[in-house]
């Protein structure tokens, strides 16, 4: 089975500016599931390069650009360097780590317009409410949890999460930058990738990367990882 066998309807289907390089025109058609997706489909959604926002699922398709790639790490084959396990016992012995599902409060929000705001993220976006924050995130057409990391009792960082019977996708992590040396970006995929390992996940999916976009760069430094090109996933060392 494929995602192409599987029955979708395109709600929105137009070009936009690409959010990851400037002067380029962005196409992700929007696309809702008829049926609910199970695990084992989530896999081949995943595998062929789809992504999740609320409930519908895309995949970019723009009309003069091939820039994004679908990259994923095989936890099997990733080893932890050692400024890996500097950021993780760092994080170990700071934060606390909280699973729980997904839900929108106005800390999370917050947390959530800081993040973009500072790190330049919105600069053609205002500030994002509750309604649109539960529809980006809290409303799903996967299986889907959150991942909230705490400094005391105040929230510094969340990572939502959607996972299939083998695979787990960091849809979005976001945190204070005001505590960027902590490398929360850095320590909340390393702790993605312990739990796919707790879990026996095969397969961690970090979204996309594109090379030239300074956002996406950090993707590119956990190795070994596999990039998808075209319809081939080459590994990367």
């Amino acid at each position: 089975m494929t995602a192409r066998n599987l029955t979708d309807i395109v709600i929105i289907d137009e070009t936009e500016p690409c959010p990851y390089l400037a002067e380029q025109m962005a196409r992700m058609p929007l696309r809702m599931p008829l049926t609910k997706i199970t695990p084992d489909e989530c896999d081949i959604r995943l595998a062929e390069g789809h992504r999740r926002t609320g409930e519908f699922i895309y995949q970019t398709n723009c009309p003069n650009c091939n820039a994004c790639e679908a990259i994923r790490i095989d936890v099997g084959q990733f080893e932890f360097s050692g400024s890996h396990r500097r950021v993780l016992k760092r994080g170990d012995s700071r934060f606390r780590q909280q699973f729980g599902p997904m839900k929108v409060d106005a800390t999370r929000v917050a947390l959530f317009n800081k993040h973009r705001r500072l790190r330049g993220l919105a600069k053609r976006e205002s500030d994002i409410d509750f309604e649109e924050y539960a529809w980006g995130f809290v409303q799903s057409c996967f299986d889907s949890f959150e991942i909230s990391y705490w400094l005391d009792e105040r929230l510094i960082g969340l990572a939502v999460c959607d996972h299939g019977r083998r695979s787990l996708s960091a849809v979005y992590t976001f945190f204070d930058p005001e505590l960027k040396s902590d490398s929360i970006g850095t320590y909340s995929i390393l702790k993605q990738m312990e739990f796919c390992r707790a879990n026996q996940f095969q397969y961690l999916y970090l979204g996309y990367y594109v090379e030239g976009s300074p956002h996406m760069r950090y993707k590119a430094h956990f190795l070994p990882h596999e990039r998808l090109i075209g319809d081939r996933w080459l590994r990367f060392h």
